[in-house]
């Protein structure tokens, strides 16, 4: 009996030893699958997280160098800009002022506009140094005088002269800045075709 008793003990102690065994390895199973699953879906999340950090980076990139592409541009834009304003300011500057200063060259273009003009209508021509005109004009185009261009002196003007209708319903004047205006537009196409 004790024999019986013994062995009795033994069974139920292995199958006890068996089942929890069994349970352990149960369990073990279990934690491994659940372990995986979870270093899984980790290795996923961060190949997500470096997917988009990469996809970040990579629009940054192209953004930047989409916004350096435009600045530069502009930037050589701006530069070609003022190195035409400067070589065409500089050209027409001295040019116009030496223009300005040469009476002759100054009248005889007064007489070419007023030949044009008083064809239409009667002219007044205001300016700084009526006499001189006027004998310039007596001299060498006595016969506009005589058809109706009027010249009169005219004190503080900024202009070189002025060009109006004798009705007086609008003026043109002519002065340094004006020629260099209409010459720096006039050349800046042509500059920038020749520099660039």
């Amino acid at each position: 009996m004790e024999n019986k008793i013994q062995e009795l003990t033994d069974k139920i102690y292995r199958e006890g030893v068996e089942k929890g065994n069994e349970e352990a390895r149960k369990l073990v199973l279990e934690a491994q699958a659940e372990a995986k699953k979870i270093v899984d879906e980790a290795h996923k999340e961060a190949e997500q997280i470096l997917a988009n950090a990469r996809k970040s980076a990579d629009e940054l990139s192209e953004n930047t160098k989409s916004e350096l592409k435009l600045f530069a541009g502009q930037a050589v834009n701006a530069l070609k800009s003022e190195i035409t304003s400067v070589v065409s300011g500089s050209i027409v500057d001295t040019d116009v002022k030496a223009f300005a200063a040469n009476k002759d060259y100054l009248n005889a273009f007064i007489v070419a506009l007023a030949e044009k003009w008083s064809v239409d209508e009667p002219i007044v021509i205001s300016t700084a140094d009526a006499e001189g005109l006027k004998k310039y004009f007596a001299s060498k185009a006595k016969a506009f005088l005589d058809k109706g261009v009027r010249i009169e002196q005219v004190n503080g003007i900024k202009t070189l002269f002025t060009v109006s209708p004798a009705s007086g319903a609008y003026k043109v004047n002519f002065g340094e800045e004006e020629f260099m205006n209409y010459f720096k537009e006039f050349l800046r196409p042509q500059l920038v075709e020749m520099l660039f």
